[in-house]
């Protein structure tokens, strides 16, 4: 090799040829850009298409919004039945008949002889008076009866010998009526005190404090030892004793007050004409325990203005003690019962176009019916128009459900398919 050509300088490269070649690299770059950009936005959509068509069977659709069968819902058959048409309302338990022990007369409170709660008797001895007071005011009273009844006597015997006389003309005739005048005067007075006699055996006897009606006794409110005074001695006593000794209430039977709407009175009377009585059932707070059956007494005879009720009363036997005095309940009146085809109340739903259900057919596809509702229960509605016996409806699930879907039943062997759009891998 030539060394001139070794120590040469290296070929110098023309600007032209240089800028092609940067050119080429600038297109080159953005191309492929381009192409991941492509791919992965086709990506992104692809991800986001898959997530709707996901939430599009959640529903119970397909790709496009189209059924796609995988709703299962509850169902009930359309059926005849004998629907209740029952009166809601709230109650007060009532005592039939209510007694406060209270002293006939005054004295002190020598013995209690009950106990707090318990059920008494009619007739029971429950508390004692000091009597003695009263026994002696007994004996004076006897003594001036037997006292004016001998006068009495002796006033008889001389009329009786005066008249005699007077028929030998022995004896003026002023005289033996003058006897007569006295025998009718000792006569009134032996009268009276006959009567204080027994004002005094009365009061007497009120030292005994006896059950007037048999029921269940309440707290005491006076201690033995305590001066308890009658409501005619015009003072409350020393023992505070206005609220009585103690209060009785008949537990069986036991009434309920309630309050019925003024627009119900006809309907009532009405069911009271068909029948002998009416059915009324107690509830608790809950309605879910029945606390005794009874039947409707009467209705008040006149409306509460201020809330446009009319007060109605309802007996119960109460044989195990169910009810208890003041207590609030939930009453059910029963008027009568009414012939109609019955759907559960979860089945009718509420629209802008009013009442309406769902129906499924023979291929299980739904189809949104208007109904008129009629007499609705607790668990049973109604219908008297819009629906045929046999016919089922859709009872839970309702508020996934568009018309035509095809729906899952419980219950059913096989079911229809799920068509779903392909995925891509």
């Amino acid at each position: 090799m030539n060394p001139q050509d070794v120590n040469a300088a290296p070929p110098s490269v023309t600007p032209s040829a240089t800028g092609k070649k940067a050119r080429h690299s600038f297109w080159g770059g953005g191309l492929v850009a381009l192409v991941l950009l492509g791919l992965v936005g086709a990506a992104a959509w692809h991800l986001v298409r898959r997530a709707h068509d996901d939430q599009g069977r959640d529903r119970g659709q397909g790709p496009g919004g189209r059924p796609n069968v995988i709703v299962t819902v509850g169902q009930a058959t359309v059926r005849k039945a004998e629907l209740p048409v029952i009166i809601d309302a709230l109650g007060t338990v009532i005592p039939a008949t209510t007694v406060t022990l209270r002293p006939q007369v005054s004295g002190l409170l020598t013995q209690v002889l009950f106990t707090e709660g318990q059920m008494v008797s009619k007739g029971q001895l429950l508390a004692r008076i000091d009597p003695r007071p009263f026994e002696q005011t007994l004996l004076q009273a006897r003594g001036n009866r037997l006292r004016d009844e001998a006068q009495l006597e002796h006033a008889r015997v001389m009329l009786e010998r005066y008249r005699t006389l007077l028929a030998q003309d022995a004896i003026a005739r002023q005289e033996v009526d003058a006897q007569a005048a006295l025998v009718k005067q000792l006569e009134g007075t032996v009268l009276t005190d006959k009567a204080q006699e027994d004002m005094a055996q009365l009061n007497l006897d009120y030292t005994r404090i006896t059950a007037p009606i048999a029921g269940r006794i309440g707290l005491r409110m006076v201690d033995a030892g305590n001066l308890v005074t009658s409501g005619a001695s015009g003072g409350l006593g020393a023992s505070g004793d206005a609220a009585g000794i103690a209060t009785i209430t008949r537990l069986a039977p036991i009434d309920v007050q309630f309050s019925v709407p003024q627009d119900r009175v006809g309907d009532i009377r009405a069911a009271q004409g068909d029948s002998a009585a009416l059915a009324v059932t107690a509830l608790d707070r809950t309605r879910q325990t029945v606390l005794g059956k009874g039947r409707f007494a009467t209705l008040d005879n006149l409306v509460d203005t201020a809330t446009g009720t009319v007060k109605a009363k309802a007996r119960f036997d109460n044989a195990g003690a169910a009810l208890f005095p003041n207590q609030f309940v939930n009453v059910q009146l029963l008027l009568r019962h009414v012939a109609a085809l019955v759907v559960p109340v979860t089945a009718v739903r509420t629209g802008p176009n009013g009442d309406y259900v769902y129906v499924i057919d023979q291929e299980r596809k739904v189809s949104l019916r208007k109904v008129r509702r009629g007499q609705a229960s607790v668990e049973l509605m109604a219908i008297t128009e819009g629906l045929a016996e046999g016919e089922r409806v859709v009872t839970e699930g309702g508020d996934r459900l568009q018309d035509g879907m095809v729906v899952q039943v419980p219950g059913a062997k096989d079911g229809p398919r799920q068509h779903r759009a392909p995925r891509n891998p």
